[in-house]
Parts: C-alpha cells; structure tokens; sequence
C-alpha cells in the first residue's frame, strides 16, 4: 500500500525536484541573491527529512569551537520549540537565537558577543552565505525509498552535494562497513571533498529531573523501556541495546507534544521496567511533566565519535576558527643580566 501512495506521488515529487534544481541555479547564477552574514558561518545540514544526526554534530562542532577559543552562535529555525531547549541543554557554553530570519538572527547573536555562527538545517538555506557548508547523510538512510520529497524523504537529491565543502555520513545502528561503503560511493562522486563517517552512539546517561549521572554498564542486562520521539526511533532503540539491556521501543512522531495519557502511559511503563530512557529532545518536553513521586527516567546523550577524516574536519574547521579569535600574544622575553 505505501508503495502505491508514493507511486501516485511521483508526479509531485518531480515538480518539487525541479523545482529545487531550478532555485539552486537561480541561487548559483545570481539570479536569486545570497546575503553575507555578520560573522563567519559554519551551516550544518541535509538532503533527506529526519534522523540524519545533525543537531548532535551542530552541537559538536559549537563545542569544539568554544576549546579552541570562540564564542559560538547556533541559529535555528525553532521548529516544534524542543529544537532550541536541546541546543541549550546540548551546548551550555554558546548562545542559542531561534529565528526562520537567519540574517536577524545572525545580528541578534553578533550583539550579544558570539563570534562564530552554526547553522543548524541550513543546507537548503541558499538566501544566507556561509564559510563552510556541511552536509549530513545516514547510513541508516540507505534504505530508504530514492524518490523526492513528497514520495520519498529526499530534499535533495546527491546532484546537490556539489555545493558541499564536507561531507559527514553519519551511523547508529548501521554497521562500520556499511557507512564506509556509502562514504566510498559519496567519494567517487564528490571528487576533492572530503567524506567523513561519525558513529553517533550513546556516552554520558544522566537521570531526567536531578541530572545525576549514571554509569552506562548500569543497564546490562536490565529491562529497558527506549522512549523515542524521534526522526528515526529504531536507531535509538538499538543504541540503548548495544549496552546490554533487553529493550522494548515506545516511538512516538517527530516532535511529538507529550500530552497527560501520555505521562501516564510512560509512567507505567517505567513501573513495569527497570529503566526508563528517553533522548535528548524527548527529555526537555518530558523533565517539567515528570511527576516528582515516580522513579525518574534516564536520558542518553548522543557522543559523536569520528571513524574517518577527523582531521579533516578538524581542519576545515580551524580555517574558520582563525578568523573569530584574534591572535595569542607571544610571550614576552626577558634578558636575564
């Protein structure tokens, strides 16, 4: 049946294919106008909807910049309100500006002291310019339906990649060889770009309400309740059993607003188990609604741990870096008589 509904899409999902190929050329020739921002810009995006990882490499990239000495920005759209409480959870240290106006965002950040901006879902955002374009692809994404939007989950097909700087293909549940193998593909068709694989697994296990950390050979051989609201909750279901545990999925849709049968259901559930875990975006819409007389959840932060092309993220990102923090004086040298 589905295959049905998305053949009967086709026709849409061409208009909206050319469409997208028709807007990145009036962008590339000048004909649509592309606006400098008041900083340098670090744009983070993707060319399918949902569950590539992005917020967590955005939050990477904002953390990496704060130890080398910036001060960064991440600007976002804001979408369903979770996007902009799990940056400020992720990345304390930076500024966090939700604003669709990237360029009043951009101003908003520059005024309150920033001097770097990530652009968090900003591939397809052709109106803003950026100093280093990154774009995300899932491993897990693989197995997914080749057909444009509405008909399948491509924004944008691999044509746009030219327009990439660097490319990171991400996994969670997929194996090393298998984002390896589409990072090879990616490669032969993006020559002179470098391709990256990031593995996005669980690190730091906090408790939802105290914060209080937990050690991750906890759950080994536990029942565990994996509570998703997620682009791609099967991944996350998978990342919590790779630590051992015996584990059953409650998914919800992407960006899902947790109602009080909701509560109620999970409390349950976490009743019922040994633990109940949740992710990042599910716990800032979970932790003010979590009854305080009940066992509080767990919640799995994504770590992400760099397989290939480190240094070249690194790289390409120190490029950057070095035009928002001005120079170490030298130490002075004293002449001893």
């Amino acid at each position: 049946m589905a295959r049905g509904i998305r053949t009967a899409l086709l026709p849409l999902a061409g208009v909206y294919d050319g469409a997208m190929r028709l807007r990145a050329r009036a962008y590339a020739r000048g004909v649509l106008r592309t606006y400098p921002l008041p900083l340098p810009a670090v744009a983070v995006g993707n060319l399918a909807v949902g569950g590539t990882g992005k917020t967590p490499l955005a939050a990477w990239i904002a953390g990496y910049a704060l130890q080398q000495g910036a001060r960064p920005a991440i600007l976002l759209r804001g979408y369903g309100g979770d996007e902009t409480l799990v940056h400020q959870r992720l990345t304390p240290g930076a500024l966090v500006v939700a604003d669709p106006d990237r360029r009043a965002a951009a101003a908003r950040a520059r005024a309150a002291g920033a001097t770097l901006l990530v652009l968090d879902d900003a591939f397809q955002r052709l109106d803003v310019a950026r100093d280093l374009n990154l774009a995300v692809l899932s491993a897990e994404g693989e197995d997914a339906a080749r057909w444009p939007l509405p008909a399948g989950p491509w924004r944008e097909g691999w044509w746009a990649l030219g327009r990439a700087d660097l490319v990171v293909v991400t996994r969670k549940r997929a194996s090393a060889g298998d984002a390896q193998q589409l990072a090879g593909r990616l490669a032969a068709s993006c020559p002179g770009v470098p391709v990256a694989v990031a593995h996005l697994s669980l690190g730091r296990i906090t408790t939802l309400v105290s914060g209080g950390p937990v050690a991750r050979e906890a759950l080994a051989g536990k029942r565990v309740v994996a509570v998703a609201g997620v682009g791609d909750p099967d991944s996350f279901a998978a990342q919590v059993r790779a630590l051992g545990p015996t584990v059953r999925l409650a998914a919800f849709p992407d960006h899902h607003a947790y109602s009080a049968a909701d509560v109620a259901r999970l409390v349950r559930a976490a009743a019922a188990s040994d633990y109940l875990i949740v992710t990042e975006k599910d716990a800032v819409k979970l932790q003010p609604r979590w009854p305080a007389d009940v066992r509080e959840p767990l919640v799995g932060r994504l770590e992400v741990n760099w397989e290939t092309q480190a240094d070249a993220v690194r790289g390409a990102l120190d490029r950057v870096f070095a035009a928002t923090v001005p120079p170490r004086p030298s130490p002075r040298r004293i002449d001893r008589p």
